[in-house]
């Protein structure tokens, strides 16, 4: 009995979770209340209170059933020391075709991309996605210094920097195509989009000669190095 307690309990958590999806996809999160959670999912408010404290703790468990862009990352880290740069490969292409092929991380996406704003009670997620963003781009930083160590990539390639515009790149992409799917048929062409981006880092940038750096005006020679030039 105190099984089959659980598993219905269970069942009632998944239900409401599946409805909270849709409705917030329909309607904001900010302008969902708990009520009409309740309402959609056939359960009573006090259903909801019984699994979530309030609707941040709702979203947060909506977000975790599915792998979001960052935590795919996060959750990989450590590998591909042999490969580095195959993994950065792996990790990108496999977030853009969850995106592109599976229907609950579209919707979840959708929410996170255009109907979520970090406000009132939902301001206390910000800093856990910040910390999570940090975590990711510290981790594709690691893949590139490492491929760079490995001759994979020429040493003028900024590990960093190149970590931040493939997450700018990954990011921008799910955030348009979730919004209008007929904005590029990002199944078909995701390898495309990684490679090519991977295969421009892979160009080595020539050293820009002392004769070719452009020369600072007396102005703003002038201006000492502590002020931030």
């Amino acid at each position: 009995m105190a099984r089959r307690t659980k598993e219905e309990a269970q069942e009632t958590r998944n239900r409401i979770l599946d409805f909270a999806e849709h409705v917030f996809n329909e309607k904001g999160v900010s302008r969902t209340s708990l009520d009409d959670l309740a309402r959609a999912a056939g359960v009573t408010r006090g259903a909801i209170y019984w699994h979530f404290r309030n609707k941040a703790e709702l979203f947060d468990a909506m977000m975790a059933r599915i792998t979001l862009p960052m935590e795919e990352v996060r959750q990989r880290a450590g590998e591909g020391r042999d490969d580095p740069l195959a993994y950065v490969r792996s990790c990108a292409l496999n977030v853009l075709m969850r995106t592109a092929t599976d229907p609950q991380v579209q919707r979840v996406f959708d929410i996170v991309c255009h109907k979520c704003e970090y406000v009132d009670e939902m301001a206390e997620l910000k800093a856990r996605h910040l910390e999570c963003r940090a975590e990711c781009l510290s981790e594709i930083e690691r893949a590139f210094a490492q491929a760079i160590a490995a001759g994979q990539l020429p040493a003028t390639v900024d590990a960093r920097r190149a970590a931040v515009v493939l997450h700018a790149l990954i990011d921008g992409l799910i955030a348009n195509w979730v919004l209008d799917p007929s904005y590029y048929p990002l199944a078909a062409e995701a390898e495309t989009i990684v490679d090519g981006y991977l295969a421009g880092l892979a160009v080595p940038r020539p050293q820009a000669s002392a004769a070719a750096k452009p020369r600072k005006s007396a102005a703003v020679a002038a201006v000492p190095l502590a002020a931030g030039v």
